[in-house]
C-alpha cells in the first residue's frame, strides 16, 4: 500500500427514500430486499480487498459512510455494514468515522445503534430551515425536524456533528440565507458545510432549467450570500478552513482533507471511487449489477487508470488549493522531488499578477478575491486534461 500522511475508507449506500429535485448522486429508491442484497455484496468485496492485502495494509484513519442516505437503512442493517468493515479492515483507536444521515430518516434510536458501533462524527444534511424552500428542493423533512434531528444526536452522545446548508436555491433571498445561517450556528454544531446549488442534468431542476422553469439567484446574489456565510461563521468562532467548509478548533473534517490532500483512499459500494497503489477506479453503478458481479465471484470495478506524476501533480494542485492554507511547497517536493514553482512558473505567475493566488517560499494559496473565482483557478493546473 501507499504510503501517506493518513489514508481512508469511503462506503457507499446507494439507497434514499426519495431523491431529491436537485441530487445527481448514485442513489435509488429504498428497497428492503436490495439493501440485503446490497449488505451481502458488500461483505464479498470487503473480503476481496482484505484477501488481496491479507494484513499488509496499515490500519485506515478515516471511514466515511455516505450515499445516497445511510440513514434510511434500518439500524440493525447499519450495525450489519459498520461490522462487515470492521470484519475486514483495521481502524485506528483514534479513527474519524463519519455517517451521512437525512433528518426525514434519522431518530434517537438509530442515532444510538450508529454510535454504538463507533460512528464517532455525524454529517447531516440540513440543506435550509426555510420549510418553503425545502419543499421546492424535494426534500423529505421540515426545518423543526432538522433541529430534531439535531438534538437528537446529541442525545445519543455525539459530540462531533457537521450540518451541511446550500444556498442560491430557487426562490432564496440574503434575508432567508442569513435566517437559515443564524439558526443553524445557534445549535453551535462543530462543523459548517456550505454549498451553492449546482443544476446538473439529468435532474428534475435539471430539466426545469433548460425548459426556463427554474429561476436562480444571479452571481451578484450568490457571491453575497457566500460571503455572508464566511462573514457569520468566522464571528461565530468558526475556521474558514477550505471553500466550503467552516470548523471549531480540532474538528476540520479529517476524511475530507484527505482527498483535497490526495492521499489513498479505499471505495466500497455501488459506484464508489477509489484511489489507492497508484490507481484511480470506479465501480459500476447500479446495485443489482454491483451484487451480480460480487456473486459471481468478478470485480465490480467499471473502470481503472493509473495516474501518471503529471496528473498525481495537477491533482494536488487543483484539490489543495480548496484549502484556505493551499498547497505546501515542502509536501509537494518531498511527493514529488521537484519545486511547484519549476512545474507551474508560467501559471503561478499569471495568477499571482491577477491577484487570484499568493505564492510564498511556504505555500500557494487562494487569495480572498481567489475565493469565489476558484474555479478559474483550478483550471489553469488541468494540464491533463483528455
Amino acid at each position: 500500500m501507499i504510503e501517506a500522511a493518513e489514508w481512508g475508507l469511503y462506503v457507499h449506500v446507494p439507497f434514499c427514500a426519495k431523491k431529491c429535485y436537485y441530487c445527481d448522486f448514485n442513489s435509488y429508491t429504498l428497497d428492503r430486499a436490495a439493501v440485503v442484497r446490497y449488505l451481502d455484496a458488500l461483505a464479498r468485496e470487503a473480503a476481496l480487498y482484505s484477501a488481496r492485502w491479507s494484513g499488509a495494509a496499515r490500519p485506515f484513519d478515516t471511514l466515511f459512510i455516505g450515499g445516497g442516505t445511510p440513514t434510511c437503512l434500518a439500524a440493525k442493517e447499519l450495525r450489519r455494514l459498520i461490522q462487515i468493515v470492521r470484519d475486514h479492515f483495521e481502524l485506528r483507536a483514534d479513527a474519524e468515522i463519519t455517517c451521512e444521515a437525512n433528518p426525514g430518516s434519522s431518530n434517537v434510536e438509530k442515532y444510538a445503534a450508529l454510535r454504538e458501533a463507533g460512528v464517532n462524527r455525524l454529517s447531516i444534511g440540513f440543506q435550509s430551515l426555510d420549510d418553503a424552500l425545502l419543499a421546492r428542493l424535494g426534500r423529505t423533512h421540515t426545518a423543526q425536524e432538522a433541529v430534531a434531528s439535531f438534538h437528537a444526536a446529541r442525545a445519543a452522545g455525539f459530540d462531533n456533528v457537521n450540518i451541511d446548508l446550500m444556498f442560491a436555491l430557487p426562490g432564496q433571498d440574503r434575508a432567508a440565507w442569513r435566517r437559515t445561517l443564524e439558526e443553524t450556528l445557534a445549535l453551535e454544531p462543530e462543523h459548517l458545510s456550505c454549498y451553492s446549488l449546482i443544476v446538473e442534468e439529468g435532474t428534475p431542476f435539471g430539466d426545469a432549467y433548460a425548459r426556463g422553469r427554474l429561476t436562480l439567484p444571479g452571481e451578484d446574489e450568490e457571491l453575497a450570500m457566500f460571503e455572508e456565510a464566511i462573514a457569520r461563521a468566522q464571528e461565530a468562532g468558526y475556521e474558514h478552513y477550505e471553500i466550503s467548509n467552516f470548523a471549531r478548533p480540532g474538528y476540520a473534517s479529517r476524511h475530507n482533507t484527505l482527498y483535497w490532500r490526495v492521499e489513498p483512499y479505499l471505495g466500497l459500494g455501488p459506484g464508489a471511487h477509489g484511489f489507492v497503489e497508484g490507481v484511480r477506479y470506479s465501480n459500476v453503478k447500479l446495485p443489482g449489477e454491483y451484487a451480480r458481479r460480487l456473486e459471481a465471484g468478478e470485480s465490480p470495478v467499471a473502470w481503472s487508470a493509473p495516474v501518471s506524476p503529471d496528473e498525481a501533480m495537477d491533482d494536488v494542485m487543483i484539490f489543495g488549493l480548496r484549502m484556505l492554507a493551499g498547497v505546501e511547497r515542502e509536501r509537494f517536493r518531498r511527493r514529488f522531488g521537484v519545486d511547484v514553482a519549476q512545474v507551474y512558473p508560467e501559471e503561478l505567475a499569471r495568477l499571482e499578477a491577477a491577484g487570484l493566488i499568493e505564492v510564498t517560499e511556504e505555500r500557494v494559496r487562494l487569495t480572498r478575491r481567489g475565493l469565489p473565482l476558484g474555479n478559474q483557478v483550478f483550471a489553469a493546473f488541468l494540464r491533463t486534461a483528455g
